[in-house]
């Protein structure tokens, strides 16, 4: 098991607090299925960067989804859901294809979160509007995060 230095502790610590920060505040316009509104998403490229960004994501989606309206199964698996996505972007050398897992996964398991809570839900639908807010956040946003990161040479440019 890897450990921590106070740095990356640090770091993650802000990357949970950076992304319920940027939640929280939308309140349900964060979580609704319909367009989730969710600029936290931009931060889920990071994991290429950091890796402590993973264990750092997944605790901020938890604090975020306290708020959700969707109870303890969004906190749990939502940010389950989170963290094996910034797993697997973490694995994921190009940028590009990194941001994939956290589109794919989201919009292909939260929707099935939503239809076990709300029979209301349609799931082609749900799954069509979380594909394109992640891609919208990840891919508008967060991949020219990383660029920014990249260029002021912060964080690392290779996974380890």
């Amino acid at each position: 098991m890897k450990k921590f230095s106070s740095q990356q502790l640090s770091r993650a610590a802000i990357i949970a607090a950076l992304y319920a920060a940027l939640t929280i505040p939308l309140g349900a316009l964060s979580s609704q299925s319909i367009l989730q509104i969710r600029p936290a998403e931009a931060l889920t490229i990071l994991p290429i960067l950091f890796f402590e960004a993973v264990p750092g994501l997944a605790i901020g989606c938890m604090l975020a989804n306290l708020i959700s309206g969707f109870g303890i199964y969004d906190v749990i698996f939502g940010s389950i859901i989170t963290f094996i996505a910034a797993f697997l972007t973490r694995k994921i050398k190009k940028p590009l294809l990194a941001a994939l897992p956290p589109v794919i996964l989201n919009a292909v398991l939260l929707p099935l979160l939503w239809l076990a809570l709300d029979a209301k839900t349609i799931y082609i639908y749900s799954f069509l509007s979380t594909l394109l807010t992640q891609a919208i956040w990840i891919y508008g946003l967060g991949i020219p995060l990383y660029y920014i990161f990249i260029r002021r040479k912060i964080g690392q440019k290779t996974n380890k």
